[in-house]
């Protein structure tokens, strides 16, 4: 895969993505993805596990700790990523730490993540290797009140004091990091509710990335408007005299929303297959490129082309490989071939670190677990290239 003349940017190179890895490490790793790759006891799991955890059942704890929460997850707390912050910075990669609750609705629930959230920027900031923070609306805001706001309903008068706080939390934590020069990322969530979000996310982005981003939104390109809709953010950002962040992912939510869309009548927004998905995140990638002095973009995408592309246009516009605009990332626990050869060939990438409680993360591992399992019964492409380099070991 040249990326320039003389030089490679190879994503099957093994050797370079485990080397983090020991021979035992490598063995185990095998072992899970192999037991990951089993879609229908990655559905009996899937189905279990929650019930299991509200059940206190103490092996399946254990269990967890000791696999899957270990390979995607970077601890129970703040302080415990510090060694994979530490792990990741030994091979010149970044860590964007990410509090994985999502769906609360109490109140006291919803400010104990906006402190969480506060004191990852300030962990942030006491470390060079994590530049940037991620945060979920759902974890900030009641899912009935952001979906309420979006339908244009009028809210009670308890619902818009509840909405002050929901402003209030996210505008504290864009606050912090603007102090502290920490970027945010808001995570992109279902149709029903990113308008809201979109709109609330621009919000923070006029107030705080005047100077520098530091507030990003995520932009889901399987929804056949959104290609467009980061043009349209870009215009806006122009003519209010501020810079664009922008998160560029595929999606999480595709067939729940074209369930909804199909159950209720309506328009599906959903692009019609994944050639078209592919073309709008392609065509992204070098409209963020193309305008990189004013859009601080990231390319969070576990595609390989998708990174060999953002690679390419930054060696054919001789941008620096570090500037601080242009950004790659990939999920803790995946991709490993991508993030460590981008990283030794001197590009910004990061790996997204969650972390919290077992029970916290429970859906977050789950959906790892998911991606992860095959239905045709083939080796899943984590699995190939972990055997690919047990191979080249000769262990």
């Amino acid at each position: 895969m040249d990326v320039v003349p003389g030089q490679k940017l190879n994503f099957k190179n093994t050797e370079i993505a485990f080397s983090y890895k020991s021979d035992a490490e490598l063995n185990q790793l095998k072992w899970l993805f192999s037991l990951m790759n089993n879609s229908k006891l990655v559905a009996l799991g899937s189905a279990l596990t929650p019930l299991a955890l509200k059940l206190h059942f103490p092996f399946v704890r254990r269990a967890m700790k000791a696999t899957i929460f270990k390979q995607f997850v970077g601890g129970e707390s703040l302080l415990d990523t510090q060694k994979t912050i530490d792990l990741l910075y030994r091979y010149n990669t970044l860590t964007i730490l990410d509090y994985g609750a999502e769906s609360k609705s109490s109140e006291a629930e919803l400010d104990k993540v906006m402190e969480e959230s506060i004191r990852a920027i300030e962990m942030a900031a006491a470390n060079n290797s994590v530049p940037v923070v991620s945060t979920k609306m759902t974890g900030l805001a009641d899912d009935a009140l952001l979906i309420k706001k979006q339908a244009e309903n009028k809210l009670s008068a308890d619902e818009e004091q509840r909405w002050a706080k929901v402003v209030s939390r996210l505008d504290r934590i864009c606050k912090r990091a603007h102090e502290l020069k920490v970027g945010v990322m808001v995570d992109a969530e279902e149709i029903w509710m990113q308008d809201t979000i979109d709109d609330l996310v621009n919000q923070m982005m006029e107030e705080y990335n005047k100077s520098q981003v530091i507030v990003y939104n995520t932009f889901q390109l399987y929804r056949k408007d959104k290609l467009d809709y980061l043009k349209s953010s870009y215009d806006h950002a122009r003519a209010k005299g501020y810079m664009l962040g922008a998160k560029l992912v595929r999606g999480a939510y595709m067939e729940k929303e074209r369930e909804r869309a199909a159950a209720n009548g309506e328009e599906c927004l959903i692009n019609p297959d994944k050639e078209h998905t592919d073309r709008d995140y392609c065509n992204a990638i070098r409209y963020c490129v193309d305008n990189y002095q004013n859009i601080a973009s990231v390319c969070a995408s576990h595609n390989a082309q998708s990174n060999l592309l953002q690679a390419q246009l930054i060696e054919e516009l001789q941008i620096d490989r570090k500037h601080p605009h242009l950004n790659f990332c990939q999920l803790l626990g995946m991709s490993d071939n991508l993030t460590f050869n981008l990283a030794e060939a001197g590009y910004n990438v990061a790996k997204y670190v969650p972390y919290g409680p077992i029970d916290e993360v429970v859906p977050y591992l789950i959906r790892r677990a998911e991606e992860n399992s095959s239905v045709t019964g083939d080796m899943s492409r984590e699995l190939k290239l972990i055997v690919d380099e047990i191979q080249r070991r000769k262990i």
